[in-house]
């Protein structure tokens, strides 16, 4: 009953953020998801864990670059427990739910293209439309014996290739602190400021009548330095490589809506030392710190 309860409470928030949003926009497209996979895998908890979860999506443009948002609320089963409410112990002793995590997670991006301050594009020899900037945030929480409360800045040049639909190319900074229950912090602890090589696509491919797109991101995450402390010291960081790619199949004319209204296809998601958790310490880590996760997905459009 909770879960619903957040759930609701969570789209409604999130539907009237990005409608103020598209209400300014030239033009915006929202989606609400539901993606599946049966091998997440989470650092100290294996793999293995199912896990549901719901997105909400809108991409605009407006005068000048681009606006994205991504809400998740990521549900797991019970290989993935969540803690009981009110629980304050560490995991070793912590009351441990029958049911699984929960997690919500969100991310903006701003993106600025240099071209819309200039009498003509910004290109370069028919490879690059345009350069700009990007800035944002990425914000989560989640009920698990780790109790993540992530916050991230992130700020960096942009270059946009002139490919059909898009491909983006960022070099970031990232600024991330956490604060969740494991660590000995007495305050939020702050990452070293580390650097994020970052590109996002979505390119439409026909065959014949039928439509589909490859979409997804490719993130390469250098070390953060020292990760939080606990009772066992301070782990070091490694490099994160993560990528999220999916092929979607336009089923829209097959029911009689609008093109790009209904979408079905499969993803699959690759994380190598997972929020920076060196695979070299998958044993302490129990071995949840490399991911290879197929997922199913469906899309509606709107």
């Amino acid at each position: 009953m909770k879960s619903s309860i957040f759930k609701r409470t969570a789209i409604v928030a999130a539907l009237a953020a990005i409608g103020s949003v598209a209400h300014a926009a030239d033009w915006s497209d929202t989606a609400l998801s539901e993606r599946y996979g049966q091998n997440f895998c989470e650092p100290y908890n294996g793999c293995g864990i199912g896990k549901h979860i719901l997105n909400l999506t809108n991409v605009s443009g407006y005068a000048y670059g681009t606006n994205f948002i991504s809400i998740d609320l990521l549900t797991s089963d019970a290989k993935d427990p969540a803690i009981n409410t009110g629980s304050t112990t560490l995991p070793a002793t912590a009351s441990k739910s029958a049911v699984g995590a929960q997690e919500a997670y969100a991310a903006y991006r701003n993106t600025v293209d240099f071209s819309k301050f200039t009498a003509s594009p910004l290109s370069y020899a028919g490879v690059i439309r345009s350069v700009g900037a990007t800035a944002g945030f990425d914000w989560n929480t989640k009920n698990d014996a780790y109790q993540s409360k992530k916050q991230m800045a992130v700020v960096g040049p942009t270059v946009m290739f002139n490919v059909p639909g898009f491909l983006n190319i960022s070099v970031l900074e990232l600024y991330e602190s956490n604060y969740p229950i494991t660590t000995t912090a007495t305050s939020r602890y702050t990452y070293k400021p580390h650097a994020e090589l970052d590109a996002a696509f979505g390119i439409p491919v026909n065959i014949g009548p039928a439509k589909f797109s490859v979409e997804g991101y490719w993130d390469y995450i250098g070390e953060k330095g020292p990760l939080e402390p606990t009772t066992f010291g301070n782990a070091k960081s490694g490099r994160e490589n993560h990528f999220d790619g999916r092929i979607m199949y336009d089923v829209s004319g097959l029911i009689g809506s609008k093109a790009k209204t209904f979408q079905v296809g499969v993803e699959y998601e690759f994380w190598k030392n997972k929020f920076g958790n060196l695979a070299a310490d998958a044993a302490a880590a129990g071995g949840g710190t490399r991911a290879s996760t197929p997922m199913v997905r469906g899309e509606y459009h709107f």
